[in-house]
């Protein structure tokens, strides 16, 4: 074989050996085209669901926030209702109490026992009762049984001043150093907040019937 045989046989086998090199190249530069593109689908399917769920977890929150204070208004609401309900029932307290005091039999029991405990609250035994007018007309003819019966052991006088008052009692020391105030005044203001609680008491059924319609 000639020399010239020699080097076309060597070209051409350079040459396949270049073409099957190209060819691997080809086939690997395909093969990591494909994994790119494959890795960037998966890694942007990934962002995409994160920024799904994050967009969820933020729409949650928003609707949470937005419920939370539609409750938050609801209750500020309900509480004012409920204030305006215990002012408008407490409001009517006084002509009650009037129509009460018109109940002779009754009246006068409950104010021997206001009496009562006026007096004992009062460590001194000499004490002033003092009344309205109305009542002081009714206990002033049979006081000394009255004041016997209402507070045993005390010594006490009836004043002939009258008090502006619904009804009830306001009994001091003889040297008016000390008083109770047991006037029906005297007792919702010393009970106000008990009365509040008591009349809420009773509207929270009708407050809770308010809330669910």
């Amino acid at each position: 074989m000639s020399d010239a045989d020699n080097v076309s046989g060597l070209e051409a086998a350079l040459t396949n050996r270049a073409r099957k090199l190209a060819d691997e190249h080809l086939a690997n530069g395909r093969q990591e085209r494909a994994r790119i593109l494959a890795e960037t689908r998966q890694r942007l399917h990934i962002e995409e669901e994160r920024e799904v769920l994050a967009a969820k977890a933020q729409a949650e929150r928003a609707y949470r926030q937005r419920e939370q204070a539609s409750e938050l208004d609801l209750r500020a609401g309900l509480d004012r209702l409920r204030r305006v309900l215990v002012d408008a029932a407490l409001a009517k307290l006084p002509a009650r109490l009037s129509v009460l005091a018109d109940d002779e039999a009754r009246y006068l029991l409950l104010l021997r026992n206001y009496l009562h405990d006026a007096a004992q609250a009062i460590e001194r035994d000499e004490l002033i009762a003092q009344f309205n007018a109305r009542d002081l007309q009714r206990l002033q003819q049979d006081w000394a049984r009255y004041a016997a019966e209402s507070a045993p052991g005390k010594c006490l006088t009836l004043s002939m001043e009258p008090l502006d008052s619904i009804g009830g009692v306001l009994v001091t020391s003889a040297g008016r150093d000390i008083r109770f105030d047991n006037t029906f005044e005297g007792r919702m203001e010393r009970l106000d907040e008990t009365l509040r609680g008591a009349v809420a008491e009773q509207l929270m059924p009708q407050i809770g019937e308010i809330q669910s319609g």
